[in-house]
């Protein structure tokens, strides 16, 4: 599946644009990419459990180590990720999948958001929305901040082994990378170039 080009509307979770509209503040602010420690989102502490902070290390191609991983990812994965490289976390079956997402957000330098479909082991279908995204501290990535929310049509749903219990892969439903409109207009605020006219 190829990327789409998006703006920042493509992201549904009212949780996730407030995350990707603090990111878009500082990419505003400072026309490059954001540093990680002044993402300061209001009631973070809220989002932690869906929250993965990842580290870059620099090689070929360039991989993603677990800082720390929301309980949430843990619970889905059926083990804490911490201190390991993402690839190896995912293993054989799930990381060709989830990998590319990953690298794309890395290549690009921009937020990068996807939807998938997943059974659980009741069989209802569970929706996994990622928002990844991406911080500097000196030259290119140096950080990843991924947003992981799980959501069923169906209500409840099984999180434990949400992404290892099925025989079924993932069904891809949404990659792209937000490359659109890379501002964020607070409500109410008039942007500095528009003109106003008075009669």
């Amino acid at each position: 599946m190829d990327f789409e080009s998006a703006n920042p509307s493509v992201v549904k979770s009212i949780k996730q644009r407030d995350l990707l509209n603090t990111w878009l503040r500082l990419y505003a602010l400072e026309q490059s990419l954001p540093r990680i420690e002044n993402f300061q989102p209001s009631r973070i502490e809220d989002e932690l459990p869906d929250l993965v902070f990842m580290i870059v290390e620099k090689a070929d191609p360039p991989r993603l180590i677990i800082e720390s991983d929301g309980t949430r990812m843990s619970l889905a994965y059926g083990q804490t990720g911490r201190g390991r490289y993402l690839d190896e976390y995912l293993g054989a079956r799930l990381a060709p999948l989830v990998m590319p997402i990953y690298h794309r957000c890395l290549e690009r330098a921009l937020p990068v958001y996807s939807v998938s479909h997943v059974d659980d082991a009741t069989g209802r279908i569970v929706v996994y929305e990622r928002l990844l995204l991406p911080f500097s501290v000196s030259q290119g990535v140096t950080h990843v901040i991924a947003s992981l929310k799980t959501i069923s049509e169906d209500g409840s749903f099984e999180i434990r082994n949400l992404m290892r219990g099925s025989d079924l892969l993932p069904t891809q439903k949404l990659r792209a990378v937000i490359d659109r409109e890379l501002f964020h207009r607070a409500p109410g605020r008039v942007p500095s170039a528009d003109l106003i006219e008075f009669n």
